[in-house]
């Protein structure tokens, strides 16, 4: 079979999807549901076939893609809960599957409602393992980063995934009072991606919060160029500059250039405050 690696995440939100509700109409197929919804039945077991199919796959891409994740210090134990938890639901539904051949080789017997809901209750049962996998997969991705910026192999997604983590960081050391800290990572994502305008104005930020130099930010705010229809952008520079001015001992120049702000952007709530803290 062919690497399935970077098809992983699309092929679980499938898993799913089909399955739960699969699951779900199985629950209601024993139900008196009257002939206008006696599709539910046969609609159950063909989502349950086609999950329990894709379960087989999320598996196989799940191994494929496992690798360069679980090599990450710290990672490996997420990575093999997340994929004991995948391979026990796959194993849960293939159960289910069994159930639902043996409920259609049975057909209008009598046997055939005992089995059907036999599949039903193990099916529940499968939905448990299934949410236990998701979440770990859950986990793995949003609390070690696992897979993130490796799918196409492109060293500017990984370069990203660098990025974002300093970024995280640098607002976690600023929380904290570690400025210094703050400070040199700044610097380390400038490095990065020193033409991108939004890592400028974070150097101009942390010029201002961490290293406390307003005339360092203004003179660094006076090469920046905005274009006139980028709001956004116009607003976080006028704030930024009120900053500077502050610190270099001119609150004055703040306040104008706030209600100059406020009289362009008047529904700017930042813009507002700002002004509301200098009265």
């Amino acid at each position: 079979m062919p690497n399935l690696a970077v098809y992983h995440p699309q092929i679980v939100h499938f898993v799913v999807a089909l399955l739960f509700v699969g699951v779900i109409m199985r629950v209601a197929s024993l139900l008196p549901l009257g002939s206008r919804l006696a599709f539910v039945g046969p609609a159950a077991a063909l989502l349950i076939l086609i999950g329990t199919g894709a379960a087989f796959l999320a598996v196989h891409s799940g191994l494929d893609a496992h690798g360069p994740v679980e090599r990450v210090p710290g990672s490996r134990e997420a990575v093999q809960e997340h994929e004991e938890a995948g391979q026990w639901a796959k194993n849960v539904f293939l159960g289910v599957l069994v159930l639902e051949a043996g409920a259609l080789v049975l057909g209008t017997r009598k046997w055939a409602y005992g089995v059907r809901a036999a599949s039903a209750v193990v099916g529940v049962v499968g939905l448990a393992a299934l949410y236990k996998a998701a979440e770990r997969g859950g986990d793995l991705v949003y609390d070690y980063a696992g897979g993130v910026g490796l799918r196409s192999g492109d060293t500017a997604d990984v370069r990203r995934l660098l990025v974002a983590g300093l970024y995280h960081n640098i607002q976690q050391d600023r929380a904290a009072a570690r400025l210094g800290d703050a400070a040199r990572l700044t610097d380390e994502l400038l490095r990065l991606i020193p033409a991108d305008a939004g890592a400028r104005l974070l150097g101009i930020e942390s010029t201002i919060r961490d290293r406390k130099d307003g005339r360092g930010a203004l003179a660094a705010l006076g090469q920046i160029t905005v274009a006139p229809d980028d709001r956004r952008l116009r607003v976080r520079v006028g704030l930024l500059k009120a900053e500077a001015y502050v610190l270099a001992g001119v609150p004055d120049s703040a306040r104008a250039g706030l209600e100059a702000l406020a009289r362009e952007f008047p529904t700017s709530t930042g813009v507002r405050d700002a002004l509301a803290k200098l009265r």
